[in-house]
Parts: C-alpha cells; sequence; structure tokens
C-alpha cells in the first residue's frame, strides 16, 4: 500500500508555516526516511513548485515535486494513473485533498493517525522539546560532567 504524502501539508502543520523552507523540507525528508527505513512501507512525498534537482528515489521514499501544478493536483493524478486506487493512501490535514483523493477512489489519514503508525512523532509533529534548564546547569556546573 503506497501513502502519498502531502509534504508541504505536512511541514505546514509541523512547523506552522504557511511556506516551507528547503530546510523545512529536508527535515522532513530525513524524518521520513528515518521512520519508514524500519519497515516495508513505501511513500511518494509530494512538494509544491519546482524540484531542486528532479525527482529522486530514497529508498522507501520517492520525492515528487508538481513544477507550475499544484501538488494536490500531481496528487490526483497519480491516484487515477495507479493500478489500484483503493490501495493508495493519501496522508494530508487538507480537506479539500482528503475530498479529491476519496474521490478518487483512495484512502486517507491524518498526519497525527500517519506519525502514530510510524513511531514517535514528538518531534514531527512540531512539538518542542521539554529543556529542563535548571537541571541543565546542575550537571554542566559539576566539574565531572565536563571531560
Amino acid at each position: 500500500m503506497p501513502y502519498f504524502l502531502d509534504g508541504n501539508n505536512l511541514v505546514g502543520a509541523a512547523r506552522r508555516t504557511p511556506r516551507p523552507s528547503e530546510e523545512d523540507r529536508g527535515a522532513l525528508v530525513r524524518e521520513l526516511c528515518d521512520r519508514l527505513r524500519q519497515t516495508r512501507a513505501r511513500a511518494v512525498l509530494f512538494f509544491d513548485g519546482p524540484s531542486p534537482g528532479g525527482a529522486s528515489d530514497l529508498g522507501s521514499l520517492s520525492l515528487r515535486y508538481s513544477g507550475g501544478a499544484a501538488a494536490d493536483d500531481r496528487i490526483v493524478a497519480e491516484i487515477a494513473r495507479s493500478g489500484s486506487p483503493a490501495d493508495v493512501v493519501v496522508v494530508t490535514g487538507d480537506h479539500g485533498l482528503a475530498r479529491r483523493a476519496k474521490e478518487a477512489g483512495a484512502r486517507t489519514m491524518a498526519p497525527k493517525d500517519f506519525w502514530a503508525r510510524f513511531g514517535t512523532a514528538a518531534n514531527a509533529a512540531g512539538e518542542e522539546p521539554t529543556v529542563d534548564v535548571d537541571e541543565w546547569l546542575r550537571y554542566f556546573s559539576d566539574e565531572t560532567n565536563r571531560r
């Protein structure tokens, strides 16, 4: 079952930004590769805009860029091209894309459910790590911890 991932939507939810940077996109790609590496799952990650280096395959993860079209349109077109749309799962928080994907015969999944399925989602979900500054200061003020 291939997963079609709405890249800008996933980055937007994780980083709380409407326009992800290349750094944001790179962080998402690394996170996905790490999580998918431990499974047999395959995913295609779609981003809006031109490709910085063309479509690429990174093992279980393939990257696709929409060029001048919208990534949502590319996702729906890929569903139509697939041999069995019912096997495709579109991961998005975009209700419009989810509706279009279902109309094309695919299933949909919320990003939080996708992250839960493939491991701990704390950093991928954009949550800030908890840092106990007082504990950090105590630890590094102890000479034995600075070797």
